[in-house]
């Protein structure tokens, strides 16, 4: 750890202390875009950001007295609030004030229990450099730790032999490297199948596909083409209300989930429960279920309505069975107490949120609630709670179903030979109007949104409008929050994608007073987030992949490669610096690779310009612009065409101009599928979209009710993937696995 190259004095000018304390923020004071432009930040921008993170900026002096504080906490500490290490180097670092000497003694409380301590004499540590600030002089050690401290979270405390200096900190061992399968780290190659679990369409399920749903299609990907993995949108809680509370990338909440993926009728208490069964076999019932079901769209508030509807028959239900059925009553008090105080915020706010929403019809986020509910931890909060115990406890309830189901659904897919399983998407944001800002506050920054700098879909930046992740507040915690949005997904997964990975290394930052293009990347503790989530990876033995899309350095890339985080290549953008598509042997190994996402177009949209077409209709690009993406798109087929002809994936005889091609026909589609399948990438992702060939993608960027975002539901049935008209897909996809080895 090198010493740090921070200086204090009051001459400085007032623009270079900002400066400084914008530095020792973790900053940029530039960056490049992805046109290789060159963008200086200004200090308005700078101030604003420093602002937001709780400096005083008002004048030098004040400025300066701030970085000396922040100076101490980070190098003149005994320790640090939080240690995270790995366990090739099992050591951390510690300040004593110059002149100590004698023994220091140290004490490590075992994440598992039990203890580790020893007392080494300072002079057997190892010395590493000074620290100087103004009078005040520290020594800094490096103190070697047991080499049999294991994997995991724990507490060190430490302290001097006089013990005028004791200190506490979280201590966290990790890995060097995320997990990947013995198989797959000998060069071997596997496959999946991608889905939107709420646009299966099925014949049982009400209105959205659920986990019975996710259970036939794991049988069906299994028995019909062998894919190793089926992948899921996130399956984040959300508000449910079209068109703006939707999407899985903005959920309410990272660590609990949406209830429309419940199979009502396999919740164990529906067979007891005769008011359900009732109700269900109405007519009027039947037949709104009928509509959700014949409906190209999901209709999230009516499914929503109506599942709420029955699982609170249901919880009901459960509450009168706490004597004939104790088992599931403790199953579900250890759920709850396992899961503590995160499952209790969660639940008290979807309690006021539908009880604050009756009283009043306008009170749509907890912005508008009455201000004594602002704090979950406010006397109004916690009389509410008790006032409403059974209330809170049914939203608790909820939860516990999700995890039996989903728990099953994993389960299952290991069971059938899929040796991943479930392939689940961790979002970057979370909604400001949702139960994670209410309830952790703290852990955000106010004043800043996130964004995007300029990129070819948006040259003047994009703004997300949501609130950065306050660091420090994280790291002072123990990364408790962060590892706990990870958990909450491996636990029942073998893969896990990270949507915007770059997110752990830097954030671009927009302050409140400026435009997407005036703001700059904020850097995180990136090595600490990486051991992290290598550990949880290693424990739960999900492999780790990072979306690396848009503005990425090479060093970037480097460092998820170096902690065995697998990139995440599209064939869309695969290309040489002249626009040529690059050939498979060119892609990497450890690497997932696919067509396309959630946000481009499916394969047939791509060549049928229906995602530049969605654009124009949306408003988001005028004539000019349509016109330069349409001839981009004609020389991105033309290019696409020829890698696929110079890679000898064609018949014979198919045409070598892209203008002869009004559509992807079954020869394209094959040798598209061929190509991907034959990159020596370790996963291959084949889209929902892809297998039959639909035109409309799931979310146009850029547009709310413009467009159906994450509304659309697969064109065929689950029901209909075994019969003759789908057989010759799942045929191509199983012949192009096998052949290339997957």
């Amino acid at each position: 750890m090198p010493y740090p190259p921070v200086i204090f004095q009051s001459s400085f000018s007032y623009e270079d202390a900002v400066s400084r304390a914008a530095a020792e923020s973790r900053i940029d004071r530039e960056y490049w875009d992805i046109f290789h432009k060159l963008h200086q930040v200004s200090h308005e921008a700078e101030k604003g950001i420093l602002v937001a993170m709780g400096w005083d900026v008002s004048n030098t002096d004040v400025i300066e007295r701030q970085r000396a504080d922040r100076f101490r906490k980070d190098w003149a500490a005994v320790l640090p609030i939080t240690a995270v290490i790995s366990e090739s180097e099992k050591a951390i670092y510690t300040s004593l004030p110059m002149g100590h000497g004698g023994q220091v003694s140290f004490q490590i409380d075992l994440e598992g229990g039990g203890t580790l301590a020893g007392s080494p004499d300072l002079s057997e540590l190892e010395w590493l450099h000074d620290v100087h600030l103004g009078n005040e002089r520290w020594a800094r050690f490096k103190l070697c730790l047991p080499t049999e401290l294991p994997l995991g979270y724990h507490s060190l405390r430490i302290s001097s032999q006089s013990g005028e200096c004791s200190a506490v900190c979280h201590l966290i061992v990790c890995p060097d490297r995320a997990y990947i399968p013995e198989n797959l780290a000998t060069g071997g190659r596997t496959a999946g199948f991608n889905v939107t679990l709420y646009g299966l369409r099925s014949d049982r399920n009400w209105g959205c596909g659920d986990f019975s749903d996710l259970r036939t299609l794991i049988d069906w990907a299994h028995d019909e083409v062998g894919f190793s993995f089926v992948g899921l949108n996130p399956l984040h809680a959300l508000h449910n209300r079209a068109p703006y509370n939707t999407s899985p990338y903005l959920p309410l909440s990272l660590y609990y989930k949406n209830f429309i993926y419940i199979d009502v009728p396999s919740v164990p208490e529906f067979a007891a429960c005769s008011a359900a069964q009732h109700i269900l076999n109405s007519a009027a019932i039947q037949e709104k279920l009928r509509q959700l079901r014949a409906s190209d769209l999901v209709a999230y508030q009516d499914v929503a309505h109506l599942k709420r509807r029955f699982l609170k028959l249901l919880y009901r239900q459960f509450r009168r069975s706490a004597q004939s059925d104790p088992q599931r009553q403790t199953a579900f008090t250890k759920f709850c107490q396992r899961e503590g105080d995160l499952l209790h915020n969660f639940a008290l706010y979807s309690a006021l949120d539908e009880i604050l929403h009756k009283q009043d019809r306008n009170r749509w986020t907890w912005q508008h609630w009455p201000s004594e509910y602002h704090d979950p931890n406010s006397e109004a909060s916690r009389r509410f709670a008790e006032q409403h115990a059974r209330t809170v406890e049914f939203y608790k309830y909820i939860q516990f179903v999700i995890e039996e189901q989903l728990t099953a659904a994993q389960a299952h897919a290991k069971d059938r030979g899929l040796s991943i399983g479930l392939y689940h998407d961790l979002a970057l944001a979370t909604d400001s109007c949702g139960s994670d800002l209410w309830a952790y506050r703290d852990f955000y920054v106010n004043g800043c949104r996130v964004g995007a700098p300029p990129d070819d879909f948006s040259p003047n930046g994009q703004d997300w409008a949501f609130p950065p992740p306050n660091s420090d507040v994280h790291r002072d915690t123990g990364y408790r929050l962060y590892r706990e949005s990870i958990r909450k997904i491996v636990t029942h997964g073998g893969a896990l994608r990270i949507d915007h990975v770059m997110r752990l290394i830097r954030l671009f930052w927009i302050p409140n007073s400026t435009t997407a293009a005036e703001g700059t990347y904020v850097r995180d503790y990136a090595t600490d987030l990486m051991r992290i989530l290598a550990l949880e990876s290693v424990r739960s033995q999900n492999i780790i992949i990072g979306e690396d899309l848009g503005t990425v350095t090479d060093e970037m890339r480097e460092m998820l490669g170096r902690f065995g985080i697998l990139s995440y290549r599209l064939f869309y953008f695969e290309k040489n610096k002249d626009g040529s598509f690059k050939r498979r042997r060119e892609y990497p190994i450890q690497a997932l690779v696919s067509s396309s996402t959630h946000d481009l177009a499916t394969m047939a949209g791509f060549w049928k310009l229906r995602d530049i077409e969605a654009r124009r209709s949306a408003g988001l690009v005028n004539d000019e612009g349509y016109r330069q993406q349409s001839e981009d798109r004609k020389r991105e087929k033309q290019q696409m065409l020829d890698v696929l002809h110079e890679e000898h994936l064609l018949p014979d005889g198919f045409p070598h101009t892209a203008e002869e091609i009004p559509e992807v026909n079954g020869e394209l589609h094959n040798a598209i599928v061929a190509f991907l399948a034959g990159v020596p990438s370790m996963l291959l992702l084949l889209n929902g979209e892809d297998l039959t060939l639909e035109t409309e993608q799931q979310n146009l960027p850029g547009s709310t009710a413009e467009y159906p975002n994450w509304q659309r539901k697969m064109k065929v049935r689950l029901e209909d993937l075994r019969t003759p008209a789908c057989q010759p897909y799942a045929a191509m996809f199983r012949h192009q696995l096998r052949s290339n080895g997957r």
